[in-house]
């Protein structure tokens, strides 16, 4: 079966890993998934992840047992999409949160996107 949104099964499987207190997962492999992927690495959500031919293996990160994610939440929808300008990009979970856009520039990290002055499609938050 096809998937509509890979972005939101993408997002649907980490959170069911880290609600099922699982150490890893793989998600069919993709250029944008690869991208959200280094993001959340880069942020510290997860410890590491690897592509490869069909598959990206996600290792997921516990902190004293519990899941670092709590939350995430697609935002854009093919049936609605949401952009931002560099200064509408949202804080998430008064900061505690990220949020990432798809910009002229690759997928970002919103306070990045936001001190390189550009705006976009606002894919998900996550806290």
């Amino acid at each position: 079966m096809a998937v509509v949104d890979p972005v939101a099964d993408m997002l649907t499987r980490i959170r069911n890993a880290y609600g099922a207190y699982h150490k890893d997962l793989a998600v069919p492999t993709s250029k944008i998934k690869a991208s959200i992927a280094g993001i959340l690495k880069e942020e510290g959500y997860i410890t590491d992840y690897a592509v490869e031919d069909r598959d990206i293996s996600i290792t997921l990160k516990y902190a004293e047992g519990k899941p670092l994610v709590t939350g995430l939440k697609k935002i854009s929808k093919p049936g609605r999409r949401v952009y931002v300008g560099a200064s509408d990009i949202p804080r998430v979970q008064n900061g505690i949160g990220i949020c990432i856009v798809s910009t002229s520039k690759g997928l970002m990290e919103g306070a990045k996107a936001k001190a390189a002055n550009v705006g976009g499609e606002l894919l998900a938050e996550i806290w």
